[in-house]
């Protein structure tokens, strides 16, 4: 129950301010990275639905799904989106793209990464016929919450000191399990065999961008991971449009 509860702390804004928390226990919460995912699309159902009693038109209800998504995550994924689209498109070094993403400001890229991503989800939803939006709320939740999970199996960390490190270094084979099978479960839930097919398209992207990220910088970073989620969540829903 702690390492759930860490998770919730780590990748929403809910205050639930646990203190002595081990490195391992940090490390252990990553397992219910895509729990949190699916409590984070049942409240956005929770939304959509009021929304809906409320006869708001559809462009709005979609804005405000969206900006609801940001207000429950701080908006520390788009952070890391906006960084990541400085440092990656800055032309510079490793390291200069490494101070690039802890620089406080925010860079033309930056901007436009994060009104691009806000724009794209906004306009997929609107796409959607209510019935695949209702899947696909809980599908982009899961499956971008898993894809930081892969990411940080699969490469290492690029700096020496950092909170995501601590998940990274301590992630392993039993983690990675508990999450995928969850991450598993889920996706059948909400979307049988196409939310599995769904899976694979969203473990596809998060593998080809980590792969991405350790050629720019030699890793990955919580930066890049906020990236991963917000980028899975645009892939995610393009794929449930096409389909």
């Amino acid at each position: 129950m702690n390492s759930f509860l860490l998770a919730v702390q780590f990748l929403t804004v809910i205050p639930l301010k646990i203190k002595g928390v081990s490195e391992k226990s940090l490390a252990n919460s990553a397992a219910y990275f895509p729990l949190v995912g699916l409590l984070i699309g049942l409240v956005l159902l929770a939304i959509n639905y009021f929304t809906s009693i409320l006869n708001l038109p559809l462009l709005t209800s979609n804005i405000i799904l969206v900006v609801s998504l940001v207000a429950i995550t701080g908006g520390m994924h788009l952070d890391g989106l906006s960084d990541t689209a400085d440092a990656f498109l800055s032309g510079k070094s490793r390291d200069e793209m490494l101070l690039i993403m802890r620089d406080p400001h925010i860079g033309v890229m930056g901007v436009l990464s994060i009104i691009s991503a806000l724009l794209l989800k906004i306009g997929l939803l609107v796409s959607l016929s209510a019935s695949n939006k209702l899947s696909a709320l809980i599908l982009i939740c899961v499956l971008s919450r898993w894809a930081v999970v892969l990411v940080m199996f699969l490469f290492p960390y690029a700096r020496k000191d950092g909170k995501a490190g601590v998940f990274i270094r301590g992630m392993n084979k039993e983690i990675m399990a508990l999450a995928l099978g969850l991450t598993c479960l889920f996706a059948f839930i909400a979307g049988s065999f196409i939310g599995l097919a769904l899976l694979l398209a969203a473990s596809g992207f998060a593998y080809l961008f980590g792969k991405f990220a350790n050629r720019k910088i030699g890793g990955i970073t919580g930066d890049t991971l906020g990236a991963t989620i917000e980028l899975t969540e645009v892939v995610v829903l393009l794929a449930v449009s096409i389909i």
